[in-house]
């Protein structure tokens, strides 16, 4: 254990600056990895949280809410494609990640929704937030927050719209 602690340093001071390295977490049989986020429109009011979620435990647990510092409701979503459209549904009671599971929130596919922004998301600044399990109970976590129309951390996404391209009263969905 202690020489994963040593590479996982050297690792680190070897990264070049500007690179953030990816934050794991643990909460009981939990393990949360690669939460991250990304810049949104100007209009937006809505933001997609993606992640990596293991459950190393002999039980299922579920996903059940959380928080995100910069919004004012937190969501746990699925999309999905039928007859060739995309549907977005809130998951209740939340998203089960069944023992030895892995599950990947990512954009298209389940993803939590940060609501009712109060700011934006700004690439180099993360966001503090929190996830909550039925059984293993809540976990605090940051977000890194990768550029407009990143698919996966680290593609570089591509630059966001000018001001006013949207139309007013958007709802900003587009980007999940």
């Amino acid at each position: 254990m202690k020489f994963l602690r040593q590479v996982s340093l050297a690792l680190a001071l070897l990264a070049p600056p500007g690179m953030a390295v990816a934050q794991d977490y643990t909460i009981g049989s939990i393990k949360v990895g690669q939460a991250w986020t990304r810049e949104v429109p100007p209009a937006s009011k809505v933001a997609g949280g993606f992640m990596t979620i293991t459950n190393t435990g002999s039980e299922p647990d579920t996903l059940i809410g959380g928080s995100a510092s910069l919004a004012g409701k937190f969501e746990v979503h699925e999309m999905t494609m039928a007859n060739g459209i995309m549907k977005m549904r809130e998951l209740k009671p939340g998203l089960i990640i069944k023992p030895g599971e892995t599950v990947v929130l990512k954009p298209g596919s389940f993803h939590v929704m940060l609501m009712d922004l109060k700011a934006l998301p700004k690439k180099g600044s993360p966001i503090k937030g929190t996830l909550v399990f039925a059984k293993a109970g809540k976990v605090e976590i940051e977000y890194k927050v990768e550029p407009f129309g990143t698919r996966v951390p680290g593609d570089g996404g591509q630059p966001l719209p000018k001001p006013g391209a949207q139309k007013k009263g958007g709802s900003g969905h587009g980007q999940h």
